[in-house]
């Protein structure tokens, strides 16, 4: 059942302050995003990780995983000691170049992870048609490239 959202004339919707609203969005949907994750005790790190190494198993090392995915963090993440946990619990081993390979173990943990992370996207997109999300996104790009920020598709 999709959740009632309080209805206002766009003249009034206009005048909201966007910071207010896409900091209210960021907190709760990454809030329930890592409380998702957190099932598994895995952080949204750990996440990127696993998922990074499933789409490209055997071509990550520690450098470029640190690398690739230290634009996306806000908790001031110790990557290396998030890597050492995934290689600890099994989740994650080394292949004979040293690049990192994710195992049975590891692929089971992040499909249930991944479960769990489909059905909150489809709470998220509950009673929003793919134009009106799209719409939404293309708003935030301009708003965000406006400012001069990165404003492109994550890779």
């Amino acid at each position: 059942m999709t959740p009632h959202v309080p209805e206002y004339p766009d003249e009034v919707l206009a005048r909201q302050p966007i910071g207010y609203w896409t900091g209210e969005a960021y907190r709760t949907i990454v809030g329930q995003i890592r409380a998702d994750l957190a099932v598994e005790g895995l952080t949204q790190p750990h996440w990127w990780i696993l998922n990074h190494v499933a789409g490209d198993s055997g071509t990550w090392d520690r450098d470029g995983l640190v690398r690739r995915l230290a634009r996306f963090d806000d908790l001031d993440t110790d990557f290396d000691a998030v890597l050492d946990d995934l290689l600890g619990r099994g989740w994650l081993a080394r292949s004979p170049a040293g690049a990192f390979v994710l195992t049975a173990r590891g692929e089971a943990g992040r499909q249930r992870a991944a479960e769990r992370g489909a059905r909150t996207n489809a709470r998220i997109h509950e009673g929003i048609s793919a134009q009106g999300y799209a719409a939404a996104l293309t708003v935030l790009r301009r708003m965000i490239a406006n400012l001069d920020g990165e404003a492109d598709l994550p890779g």
